[in-house]
């Protein structure tokens, strides 16, 4: 059993650090509309909030890992340029992509989404964390910055749903391969 490096990379941007903050949203948004739903029963203790903010600030963690690990990783490996008249594209996933009608949607659409709207789930989970860090318990006063946090991890919760679901088709299509090869075990004979 053997995985390439960059596939292992792959896996661990979108199985490892993407599949566990999609995870951790079913928390986080749970949370903060508990909060943020009419008559929400109590502000969270001192220790809640602690326990809220580190969680938080642990999906922070999480999104900036997989928006640059997917940006300064594996991206580099999806554009590369393929030597001038090879006809065997299957290491240049882009390119690959870009050859046929019926995939080059899979880049104008989808890598076009993952470049640029994924960005979005770091920087609002980031307002997130900090508005909730910074007002603490007085967001029980404050219903429409309650409101409006909920907002953002909502956009970060699409972003990064949509993101995945692109990132698992372009896999699929156009895999990055390649790298050094990674003995895992071995089988039988």
């Amino acid at each position: 059993m053997e995985i390439s490096l960059r596939d292992l990379l792959t896996v661990l941007h979108g199985m490892g650090f993407g599949a566990l903050f999609m995870l951790a949203f079913t928390g986080a948004i749970a949370e903060l509309y508990r909060m943020s739903a009419p008559g929400a029963p109590s502000v969270p203790d001192p220790r809640e909030h602690k326990l809220l903010m580190l969680y938080l600030c642990a999906m922070v963690i999480l999104a900036w890992a997989t928006v640059f690990s997917g940006a300064y990783l594996i991206y580099p490996w999806y554009r590369a340029v393929p030597p001038a008249g090879l006809t065997d594209l299957s290491g240049y996933p882009q390119r690959l992509l870009m050859s046929s009608p019926d995939t080059s949607g899979w880049h104008d659409l989808g890598m076009e989404w993952k470049e640029h709207v994924a960005w979005l789930a770091p920087i609002a989970m980031t307002m997130v964390a900090y508005v909730f860090g910074k007002y603490g318990p007085a967001l029980a006063r404050l219903k429409q910055v309650r409101q409006a946090v909920l907002a953002f991890a909502i956009v970060a919760f699409v972003a990064t749903g949509v993101a995945g679901a692109f990132g698992a088709f372009l896999n699929k299509y156009a895999p990055v391969r390649g790298g050094t090869t990674i003995h895992l075990m071995k089988g039988e004979r």
